[in-house]
């Protein structure tokens, strides 16, 4: 099996056309390239994004739980769901 499939053919099916059709294929597959490496940059960066978005959650979700401390003035089940609450954190964080 050939590596460059497409090239091969568009030589080897219409010999008569020669260069042409090896140009044409050759432009088609540069064109199919350049739009897979924009679409990988625009990838690329929306991964970038979401980390940041992430990073940024992470921090705020950090920050909530570390003041949500139960005190003393806290009924036993409000202590008892901040406690749980803060527990889901820590294990939403370890989970990503």
């Amino acid at each position: 099996m050939s590596d460059t499939p497409r090239m091969q053919s568009a030589l080897l099916d219409v010999p008569d056309a020669g260069f042409a059709n090896i140009w044409k294929v050759g432009c088609d597959i540069e064109r199919e390239l350049n739009e897979a490496n924009e679409m990988f940059r625009k990838l690329n960066i929306h991964a970038l994004n979401l980390a940041d978005r992430i990073k940024r959650l992470e921090e705020a979700g950090d920050a909530l739980c570390e003041n949500s401390n139960p005190s003393r003035w806290d009924s036993p089940a409000d202590a008892a769901r901040k406690l749980t609450e803060q527990s889901n954190w820590i294990k939403a964080k370890e989970a990503k």
